[in-house]
């Protein structure tokens, strides 16, 4: 199978007939039962796995990330697809609730009312550059989208076409075998065919992980259509680190150590790496410099991912650099392999211009900020815009109940102790934030709750049980988790074959 045989849309009439054929697949799995469309997903984590090999030297070869990174990024791209098949399965997308009609209660009889999550149809994902596994072909939107029961129209991204379209043949050949309808999987490429998936009026939602000019361009064509649809967009992130004095007192030496090593993870290009530190005015620079120093000297180096992020970052670098009231620790390098900076600033100066505070710089740069008063914390995170992450480091004797406060207010998601870098796929996990950091900051794109972007619920009222879905009929003939009358009753057991 050759990439030819897949739908590249290079054009708008090629991007007009990919969103028909995936709008007749999407109707065509409409009736799937969760056993079927739980099977389509765990046949595309084998298909990965059993590709493995040649899909990581692919990568290997179309971007500069070691063969170690990509392995992990396949492993999690599998992994989150079978974890999605168990939600599917037990029916926990659907979210079915059935109230019975109740003549007693508390504010006047009840009619029976019934309702369940419906996929919205096809939904168009963008690669992202950075994670050419796990945010990009059969990354989590395209995961998440297929497991609603959504038709995908991927968009590649040019920093590993190569691997991207063979990604794109496997997964259409593992969707075939499995007995998915034709088309509910398609790839599509360049500027005009990305401008045409946003517009499409078969298209109802996009997901988008990128830059934040990017993203926003497409978030407002988006909601200019006649009919706009959601724009699930992860744009921009600064992930600031506070330290608190009982905490830098204690174990400053390994506060930094840590720093060190999750700013310059992957190069600095994750969208959750720390871009701003902030510690103790006790903090010299001698002591800042002598613990950083070595550190970063065994930091993994390596080229960025693009020529283009080369350049981007250079010039946000050297901006933030050039800023008044913002001095340079460590100077680092302009190399084609640039070794890590670090810049050095106070609380006066970002209180001055919190743009300081604002300046994503995607590579391995970062930010310290010396602060005077613990109590200056939460005014300090009020600078700054929506964020993925906000983590504390504190000890017992540290006082962060109103920094944690102020945190909950800005990020997606507040950790303790601990080092943002590295995004477990689980139940709970959230990964979003306020604008800029995404577009929709009550949701997620990481984890299973990452499925419910793609769905819409609607309620049925007084429907004969016959002419009720399948998720809704008394008898429950999927067999699947719902709530009933207020109470939760769980899935029955269904087999991995499942009813067809």
């Amino acid at each position: 199978m050759t990439a030819t045989t897949l739908t590249i849309a290079t054009t708008r009439e090629e991007l007009d007939r990919a969103a028909l054929d995936a709008h007749a697949a999407f109707l065509a799995a409409a009736g799937a039962t969760p056993s079927t469309r739980a099977g389509w997903l765990d046949a595309l984590a084998r298909a990965l796995r059993e590709n493995a090999a040649e899909l990581v030297q692919l990568g290997m070869a179309d971007t500069n990330l070691a063969e170690a990174r990509l392995q992990g990024e396949l492993k999690r791209s599998a992994f989150q697809l079978e974890l999605f098949a168990e939600e599917v399965r037990t029916g926990v997308v659907l979210d079915a609730v059935i109230d019975h009609a109740d003549p007693e209660w508390g504010m006047g009889p009840r009619p029976d009312i019934r309702r369940v999550n419906v996929p919205l149809g096809v939904v168009g994902v963008f690669g992202a550059s950075n994670f050419p596994f796990a945010f990009s072909v059969m990354g989590g939107d395209s995961a998440s989208a297929l497991a609603a029961g959504c038709a995908v129209l991927h968009k590649v991204h040019s920093g590993h076409r190569t691997l991207a379209l063979r990604t794109a043949e496997i997964v259409v050949e593992a969707l075939r075998h499995a007995g998915a309808p034709e088309g509910l999987f398609a790839v599509v490429d360049g500027r005009e065919a990305a401008e045409a998936l946003v517009d499409h009026p078969l298209v109802k939602a996009i997901g988008f992980t990128g830059s934040t000019a990017g993203g926003r361009a497409l978030f407002n064509r988006a909601s200019a259509r006649p009919e706009p649809i959601p724009f699930y967009g992860e744009l921009g992130s600064i992930n600031p680190v506070f330290v608190l004095p009982e905490a830098w007192s204690s174990r400053s030496a390994d506060i930094l150590a840590g720093y060190a090593g999750s700013f310059t993870m992957g190069m600095g290009q994750f969208c959750t790496k720390p871009g701003v530190l902030f510690v103790p005015d006790s903090a010299t620079e001698d002591q800042l410099r002598g613990a950083l120093s070595p550190a970063l000297e065994k930091a993994p180096l390596g080229k960025l991912l693009t020529p283009g992020l080369r350049d981007s970052f250079g010039q946000a670098r050297d901006g933030l650099a050039g800023t008044d009231g913002v001095n340079t620790l460590i100077p680092g390098s302009d190399d084609e392999v640039p070794s890590p900076t670090v810049l050095l600033t106070d609380a006066a100066a970002v209180q001055a211009d919190p743009e300081i505070l604002r300046q994503e710089m995607f590579g391995p740069a970062t930010v310290v900020v010396r602060y005077s008063n613990p109590e200056e914390l939460p005014g300090l995170a009020g600078l700054m815009e929506g964020q993925l992450t906000a983590t504390i480091h504190a000890d017992d004797a540290d006082q962060a109940g109103d920094l944690i406060d102020t945190l909950t207010g800005i990020a997606g998601r507040v950790l303790w102790n601990g080092w943002p870098t590295g995004v477990t796929v689980s139940y709970a996990q959230q990964h979003g934030g306020p604008y800029p950091a995404t577009t929709a900051p009550g949701t997620t794109s990481v984890g299973t709750a990452a499925v419910g972007r793609f769905t819409r619920p609607v309620a049925y009222q007084d429907v004969p049980d016959q002419a009720l879905p399948p998720a809704l009929q008394e008898d429950n003939p999927w067999g699947i988790r719902r709530r009933v009358d207020g109470r939760f009753e769980e899935a029955q057991s269904v087999s991995r074959e499942g009813a067809r």
